[in-house]
């Protein structure tokens, strides 16, 4: 049975190669000028590291270029897509047809991946982007289990799908914390709250904070719980779901490798010895709850509609 890609998303150069070591089939990097909620940031030098690990474990190596961009940063465009060609990565992800035509201009022959995080909810999408050039669509996270397989059953192109992990539920392109910060007085740069782990917005009705990450694209809240599903591949897998993605944004590198080991051992059982998946499957859901940050509960996302925010 086709076994679906492990995707993940190291925060580091040294991240990655501990990933690769516990199972990760490929990682997406990039720097925050061009994409979107990175665990962590890449500049050129950290490509050409990253490239030399991915060579050293046969990992393939995607590079985020998802952002939204405004005139002043589309003529940069051409030479980082240049400079990602040279290095060989193996896909461009992208949501914004500036890059499309970017690349269809300097480098032809690069991989693409359609991802705009919200827009993927349909195969005449993901079909309408593949006859464009992509070779991948992102789906988007508010899709059910039954939608998710429909639109493989009729996609041209490949499928991923996000099983673990938070989820962005708002973007601004302004930044709206420094902004605020400066409004009092305290002035903030983007780069000081990048990183930060402890910026929420508290929900006092449902009990829920919701974390608060700002780039240089913006401010995005993000979901108060995260996605796991690591007890609930089958169909996904029986239907031939190309790539399985664990987003690690504002998680510790220790609980990405762990939860990467955990969902490299359920994928492997689900796809060769599915009665054993079946007896552990439980326990692997158990493992990631030990380790889960206390203030982040687990739920199946809108695999079977349990998120409601």
């Amino acid at each position: 049975m086709k076994k679906p890609e492990l995707l993940v998303t190291p925060t580091s150069v040294a991240h990655m190669e501990q990933l690769a070591q516990a199972g990760a089939n490929a990682v997406m990097i990039g720097e925050q000028r061009y994409g979107l909620r990175l665990a962590g940031e890449f500049s050129r030098k950290d490509i050409i590291d990253a490239m030399d690990v991915a060579r050293k474990y046969g990992v393939r190596v995607y590079v985020a270029m998802n952002a939204l961009f405004h005139n002043d940063k589309v003529d940069e465009l051409g030479d980082y897509v240049r400079f990602l060609s040279e290095q060989q990565v193996d896909a461009i992800v992208f949501g914004d047809p500036a890059v499309l035509m970017t690349v269809r201009e300097v480098a032809p022959h690069m991989k693409l991946h359609w991802n705009t995080e919200t827009t993927a909810t349909n195969w005449y999408a993901c079909n309408y982007w593949g006859r464009k050039g992509a070779k991948r669509a992102v789906l988007a996270r508010e899709l059910n289990m039954e939608e998710i397989i429909d639109i493989k059953n009729h996609a041209e192109v490949e499928i991923e799908v996000q099983v673990h992990g938070m989820t962005c539920m708002f973007q601004s392109k302004r930044s709206l914390i420094g902004n605020y910060f400066e409004y009092q007085g305290k002035f903030m740069e983007v780069q000081q709250v990048k990183y930060a782990k402890g910026l929420f917005l508290y929900d006092k009705e449902r009990d829920n904070k919701y974390p608060i990450f700002e780039d240089e694209n913006g401010t995005h809240i993000m979901s108060p719980n995260d996605i796991c599903i690591i007890d609930e591949l089958e169909d996904m897998i029986d239907a031939g779901i190309d790539s399985f993605k664990i987003d690690g944004v504002l998680h510790e590198p220790e609980y990405i490798t762990e939860v990467t080991k955990l969902y490299r051992r359920a994928i492997d059982l689900c796809a060769e010895n599915r009665e054993q998946y079946e007896e552990e499957k439980n326990e692997l859901f158990a493992r990631i709850e030990a380790i889960q940050p206390t203030h982040r509960p687990l739920d199946t996302g809108f695999f079977f509609k349990e998120t409601v925010y």
